[in-house]
């Protein structure tokens, strides 16, 4: 039975004939009718008796199982009692990776409402476009971050780290410990997680209830494997489902702990690592490059596993990883449609080259543009199914990603005789640089604004360090000099309209932009220059 009152999610989910088929193969993807997965993943952990067990780390507290419930239900009371939250509704989550944005995250979901956290670097215009799209009415939010929510249409918002009167710490004093979940269905929305795709134009992703459950008991136990002693870091901010799984969920369903970094760079890593006893690391490629250097150090500490995820994991940086630390990297392939990842593989199977086999839980083929699946060896379009799939927020890009009941995830694979999946590109303009999706559109939308440019491309060139990164070819207008102070003004403005980690780190000047008779830009012409 439905509990959402506010029944946007439900009415804007994609017509049954859109959906992907849901596979629940395993005995542990059986779920009741009603549930509500903050239960499963805190609740229940204090229930029976773990509550003095030390759930959150940073580099100075820690916080145990019991006291996130006990924030969590005071949060919650908060948002229902002061700000009117009912059942179903949106509320945007917008800080770095600290414990109170996690004690925020439960209270949504614990409330009844869907959790919409976002990056801290999004400005203005792409927050408005989440909000818009998500008809968001609430928001909790860093005090740090709030100015970019200062023109927004939220009804509702809450800031915290600040001992103002209307922050939510002073709400919290009003409230005891107690807070009774919501019941909501297993099949209801409890996140809305965003991906800017190839268009540029932001789509929300729905996941329910038992979908977060789900993950948690695919990949993590029959691939990662760790246990309840492990303490889990990470770089992806828990905007991300690849950050909000690994430094989250998969750690607080197990009973573990994680430690959680406002900032995340190699350096940064390699402190919490040293400084929490971190045994669990889950990174992209870029940063275990950077991070080898640091082999004799990270030997010294407790780590013991480490993912990679984010972007295609080159055989070259597995090595490097081997050599340095003497610990095999996992690598995996996830999706934001999907909620986490599908292929991979443990160290002890994992081969050069190769994201890994097909996740218990799941199903994986490689097809050619019919749909029919092709021999070993041959490339190919990847599809999935399994416990999690798309479910596009009111899109019709669904029947893009979804056909015949599989999940289309745009990437190009072969399979080897094995069953080994190896990764090939994108099938679309995704630029994905240091771990991060980037939208070429979304680029090319940003720079157009400025008054120098007549015209630009984006693409995605290869980059050692990186993967990839944004390159933008520009046509300035009549009057502007094709300078370096021409590269680095629009390189500034990009970062001041858009997130920093997209501006274009690379920028090429054009006579005219290579277009075709009805005057679509010609991609493969700019990837030839």
């Amino acid at each position: 039975m439905s509990a959402h009152v506010d029944t946007f999610a439900r009415d804007n989910l994609p017509a049954a004939q859109f959906l992907p088929e849901f596979r629940f193969d395993l005995p542990t993807l059986q779920f009741p009718a009603q549930l509500n997965c903050a239960h499963w993943l805190l609740d229940r952990h204090v229930a029976e008796g773990r509550g003095e067990r030390i759930c959150l780390r940073t580099l100075t507290t820690t916080v145990t199982y019991a006291q996130l419930l006990q924030q969590a239900n005071q949060i919650a009371q908060a948002l229902v009692i002061d700000m009117g939250l009912v059942p179903g509704n949106r509320v945007l989550l917008r800080a770095a990776n600290t414990p109170m944005l996690v004690a925020c995250w439960f209270a949504v979901v614990k409330a009844g409402g869907i959790a919409v956290t976002t990056m801290p670097m999004l400005r203005a215009k792409e927050l408005n476009s989440t909000i818009e799209i998500g008809q968001i009415s609430h928001a909790l939010c860093d005090d740090a971050l709030v100015a970019e929510l200062s023109n927004s249409t939220l009804k509702h918002l809450k800031t915290f780290n600040t001992c103002g009167a209307d922050s939510i710490e002073n709400a919290m004093k009003k409230y005891g410990h107690a807070f009774e979940n919501v019941a909501t269905a297993a099949d209801e929305t409890c996140l809305l997680a965003f991906t800017s795709g190839t268009t540029g134009v932001p789509k929300a992703t729905m996941h329910f209830h038992r979908d977060l459950i789900a993950a948690c008991a695919c990949w993590p136990a029959h691939v990662l494997r760790a246990n309840a002693d492990d303490v889990f870091i990470g770089s992806p901010p828990l905007a991300f489902t690849f950050g909000l799984g690994g430094l989250v969920l998969f750690p607080m369903a197990m009973g573990a702990s994680t430690v959680l970094l406002e900032k995340t760079s190699p350096a940064h890593l390699l402190e919490g690592i040293e400084t929490c006893g971190a045994t669990v690391l889950l990174t992209a490629p870029t940063s275990y490059r950077a991070l080898a250097a640091h082999g004799a150090a990270l030997k010294k500490t407790a780590l013991r596993k480490c993912v990679s995820a984010g972007e295609a994991l080159p055989a070259a940086t597995r090595a490097l990883w081997q050599a340095a630390t003497g610990i095999t990297l996992i690598d995996g392939i996830g999706a934001t449609e999907m909620l986490h990842i599908f292929i991979s593989a443990d160290e002890i199977d994992a081969r050069p080259g190769a994201t890994g086999k097909v996740v218990p839980g799941y199903q994986a083929q490689v097809v050619d543009d019919a749909g029919n699946v092709v021999a070993a060896g041959i490339v190919g379009k990847l599809r999935v199914k399994g416990p999690t799939g798309c479910r596009y927020l009111n899109d019709a890009r669904q029947t893009q990603y979804v056909r015949d009941g599989w999940n289309y995830t745009g990437d190009a694979y072969l399979m080897d005789a094995d069953g080994y999946f190896y990764y090939q590109a994108r099938t679309d303009d995704m630029i994905i640089s240091a771990g991060y999706n980037i939208a070429a559109p979304e680029v090319e939308d940003a720079l157009l604004q400025h008054p120098a440019v007549a015209e630009c491309g984006v693409i995605g060139v290869a980059d050692d360090a990186r993967g990839q990164i944004v390159k933008a070819y520009v046509v300035l207008r009549a009057g502007y000099a094709r300078d370096a102070a021409m590269i680095e003004a629009l390189q500034n403005f990009a970062k001041q309209n858009i997130a920093p980690y997209k501006y274009p780190r690379a920028v090429q000047f054009l006579e005219t932009m290579p277009r075709t008779e009805t005057g679509k830009l010609q991609r493969f012409r700019l990837h030839a220059l």
